[in-house]
């Protein structure tokens, strides 16, 4: 099988290590097969001049709505069932543009959507899906309106069972619901949220014996992790003590809870972006008002929860929350986490070292002989400027497995 040759690339490995200048990479059945300046193409293999470009892995977004992009209610009310699958397909192919090859989907995507990325039938970044969340009566995640109108951002239907439950018992059993429907990791809400009309984010919602329950049926019962949607501080304490592995959002973090996370090795993926979208873009999203309401109350609470994990050594994985807002638009989440107060170098770790070991991934998020060939090209070096990898344009080629997806010529 011929290989794939990259010349004369400024490599940021992904490792943390000093750019590497002018060197040559090989790829060979969607690996990185050698990472050497003195390389030479063989016969037959295809070349790919970097021109001098920096090369990077393939970003991973740990926290994507796949199947979604919020719109106002009454579009939402006309749209029929089927037609949202066909536009997941755009939401796939943008994110994928955007340079984002790995994602893992905290709600809404089901089995089959990612067989069919996996099959061929459809671009997309890979996918690491959590089928649908669990919550408790009246919290986030329950669509029940103060109308009695139910507005679930997804129906239940074949493979997507619905993740309301109350109780021990009624916990344990939709979790064995979600492994039976093919979840790669269980999604809980923990705490109340941003976008849910009967809740603030400070409500903490499942207590510490159901969460620990929750725990045990994923990882004892199928090594699966579980990802917490915890945004007030006593929903995150009892996520972080009953031994949950990603906190989501992260909004009202403090000192010994950070400390906490450090010890146990537990991640944040922060989200910074979403708060930040909700706002900007409020009225094409068809945003309510009591959630705009909540993101201006917690913007600066989130920002200053993020400089505190970060500057405590909490692991920190990139995550978007894309979907509560446009896809594509995920690697400006870096920009804003340099911001406050993350190193250029340290967040393209988190986007990809960090966030394949968040996502149980070995052999991804690194360009390093033996991993999977994932990785982007830029004109600029994003370490002068990390804003330059939120604009598709300079994200000029994209390659998932060793396949070129993207080349701007």
């Amino acid at each position: 099988m011929a290989k794939l040759f990259i010349k004369n690339v400024n490599l940021i490995d992904g490792t943390g290590s000093d750019v590497v200048k002018n060197t040559n990479v090989v790829v060979e059945d969607g690996r990185f097969k050698a990472i050497d300046s003195d390389a030479k193409p063989a016969e037959g293999d295809e070349v790919l001049d970097g021109r001098n470009r920096y090369m990077l892995p393939g970003m991973i977004d740990a926290h994507v709505h796949m199947m979604t992009e919020f719109k106002p209610l009454e579009q939402r009310l006309v749209t029929p069932f089927s037609y949202n699958f066909y536009a997941a397909t755009e939401y796939l192919n943008t994110t994928l543009n955007a340079g984002v090859t790995t994602v893992r989907d905290a709600l809404g995507s089901d089995l089959g959507l990612k067989k069919a990325i996996d099959d061929g039938l459809v671009a997309g970044p890979r996918m690491k899906i959590s089928v649908n969340a669990l919550t408790i009566t009246g919290g986030h995640g329950d669509g029940f309106n103060y109308s009695g109108v139910v507005t679930d951002l997804m129906q239940a239907h074949p493979g997507m069972p619905h993740g309301v439950c109350d109780g021990v018992e009624e916990v344990r059993k939709k979790t064995r619901e979600m492994l039976r429907a093919g979840a790669d990791v269980i999604k809980v809400h923990a705490t109340g949220g941003v976008s849910s009309p009967t809740d603030h984010p400070k409500f903490t919602q499942f207590s510490l014996e159901e969460l620990k329950v929750i725990v045990e049926e994923a990882r004892f019962r199928n090594g699966v992790k579980v990802m917490a949607h915890a945004q007030g501080l006593e929903g995150v304490r009892q996520c972080v003590e009953a031994g949950i592995h990603s906190i989501e959002h992260g909004i009202f973090l403090d000192d010994e809870v950070c400390g906490q996370m450090k010890d146990q090795g537990t991640y944040l993926v922060p989200t910074l972006l979403a708060p930040v979208s909700v706002l900007e873009f409020s009225e094409e999203l068809g945003m309510a008002q009591t959630a705009i309401d909540k993101s201006e109350e917690v913007m600066d609470y989130h920002k200053e929860s993020f400089t505190r994990a970060y500057k405590a050594g909490v692991k920190i994985a990139m995550g978007t929350d894309a979907g509560v807002f446009k896809h594509g638009t995920n690697l400006r989440e870096l920009e804003l986490m340099v911001e406050c107060g993350m190193t250029p170098m340290d967040a393209i770790v988190a986007s990809t070292q960090t966030s394949a070991e968040c996502l149980g991934y070995t052999d991804l998020g690194l360009v390093k002989e033996g991993y999977v060939a994932d990785f982007i090209f830029l004109e600029e070096n994003p370490l002068d400027n990390i804003g330059a990898l939120k604009e598709h344009d300079n994200i000029q080629v994209v390659a998932k497995d060793g396949v070129i997806h993207k080349n701007i010529k």
